[in-house]
């Protein structure tokens, strides 16, 4: 490595960087020959650094500075590379190396240029880069994917008007990139701050491809090996915990930012009340076509998670984070005052005890009815989420019966005691048996 490394000193940096990726496509194709999982060694990783991401060798020289036309054009190059290679493990290679957080100080200059790589791919809607971003995504600690979710939003929703359509077109291209990025963006926006609402153009995009087609959610989980223990510290393996987070908190969130924004000692206009007024009518809209997509995908997950021997083992909708999911709404209830706020209140109650229930009757949330008693003990009083945490009762397995059934009794609704035993009716006359005598005629008259 230190010849080539000399070759390339001598070299302007985007004719360097384009052979830095020459030789590491020779160095890891005919690794991928010897091994499925080549190991990365450090001199090419190296060489990626200082070429590429423009970090000095040396300690204490200054850091190099692409101009923006530079930059622009080993984006194209990057850009170019991968549409180019025909070799898919080589590509996934290839981008991990480049890409994968190394824990020094060429992180903030990895990630920077990947933001703008994928930025570029959505423009021209580069599959090969998109898809490779994707498994990155599903393989990268989620402190990451969310700092890349963040750049693509602020180019497509924040930076220039209207090119959020762009983003909307890679649907059909790149399913797989779809699915990762709503991932990322629901662990970006959690809504716990004004600031962390998804914005609209945002919600109304995700909210688009979503409805378009449920199963959108699941296609990581469904062409993905999995085993029952997932790594802690990444993205999961589908969205449906984050985009029930957005459902349920969304009407308190929206309320809090209502209340902020009267009580900031600033009254709106009426023009500029009726026209916020309206964007939340809209988004609350959005969200109720969302929560009835979510539902549709949960009631899918019992036949998706049989097929793959993981009912039962698998939770895609981990007990772990609906209880915090359950005490951001008590909290928020609580800083609501629940006379103003009652509507809201008991649509994001009635939204979490339906994705309760439909999430614990498909199998994707492993927990006891006690659990969630426990849990929701402290939130305010909701008819719905009452009779889910009650009941019903699991009978013992019927062969009859097919997994996650649920047959229709109820305990006692909590607060209330059993109802006490009716006495039973005596018994009545028995009716007298009528024979039915074949051929026995009866006269037709007419109605007058």
């Amino acid at each position: 490595m230190s010849d080539i490394r000399h070759s390339l000193l001598r070299r302007d940096a985007l004719s360097a960087a384009k052979e830095v990726l020459y030789h590491l496509d020779i160095y890891f194709s005919s690794q991928l020959q010897n091994s499925p999982l080549p190991l990365v060694d450090k001199g090419p990783t190296d060489l990626l650094e200082e070429f590429l991401f423009q970090v000095p060798k040396e300690r204490g020289a200054p850091p190099k500075r692409l101009t923006p036309l530079q930059e622009l054009q080993l984006l194209e190059i990057m850009c170019n590379y991968f549409q180019e290679q025909t070799k898919d493990s080589v590509r996934q290679v290839i981008f991990s190396s480049l890409f994968s957080p190394q824990g020094n100080k060429a992180d903030d200059s990895r990630m920077a240029l990947l933001g703008k790589l994928v930025s570029m791919a959505v423009a021209v809607c580069r599959v090969p880069v998109l898809e490779c971003a994707a498994f990155w995504l599903q393989r990268t600690p989620a402190v990451f994917c969310v700092r890349l979710a963040r750049a693509l939003v602020d180019d497509y929703c924040n930076l220039v008007p209207g090119s959020i359509q762009t983003l909307k077109q890679i649907f059909t291209a790149s399913p797989r990139f779809c699915c990762q990025f709503i991932t990322s963006v629901t662990a970006l926006y959690d809504l716990s701050s004004d600031d962390l609402i998804p914005p609209s153009d945002l919600l109304e995009l995700i909210v688009s491809w979503i409805f378009e087609d449920p199963r959108l959610i699941l296609i990581t989980f469904l062409n993905t090996p999995i085993a029952a223990n997932l790594p802690i510290g990444f993205l999961e393996l589908t969205p449906l915990t984050g985009l029930i987070r957005w459902c349920v908190k969304a009407p308190l969130a929206y309320k809090r930012k209502k209340k902020a924004s009267l009580s900031n000692g600033h009254p709106p206009n009426k023009i500029a009340k009726d026209s916020t007024s309206g964007e939340d009518r809209d988004c609350h809209q959005l969200y109720s076509k969302l929560h009835l997509s979510v539902l549709q995908v949960l009631m899918m997950l019992q036949g998706h998670l049989t097929e793959k021997n993981l009912y039962g083992r698998l939770g895609l909708v981990p007990f772990d984070h609906v209880v915090p999911l359950v005490e951001d709404i008590n909290r928020l209830s609580d800083e609501l005052n629940p006379l103003n706020a009652s509507k809201e209140i008991e649509l994001a109650l009635d939204r979490l005890a339906q994705a309760l229930q439909v999430a614990m009757a498909s199998g994707a949330l492993l927990c006891t009815r006690d659990d969630l008693r426990t849990v929701c003990s402290r939130l305010p009083h909701n008819n719905l989420l009452q009779l889910v945490i009650s009941g019903p009762v699991q009978q013992p397995t019927h062969g009859a019966l097919p997994p996650g059934f649920y047959p229709h009794i109820h305990t006692p609704p909590l607060g209330y005691p059993a109802h006490p035993a009716l006495p039973a009716h005596p018994a009545l006359p028995a009716h007298p048996v009528q024979t039915f005598i074949p051929g026995m005629t009866f006269p037709y008259r007419p109605i007058r």
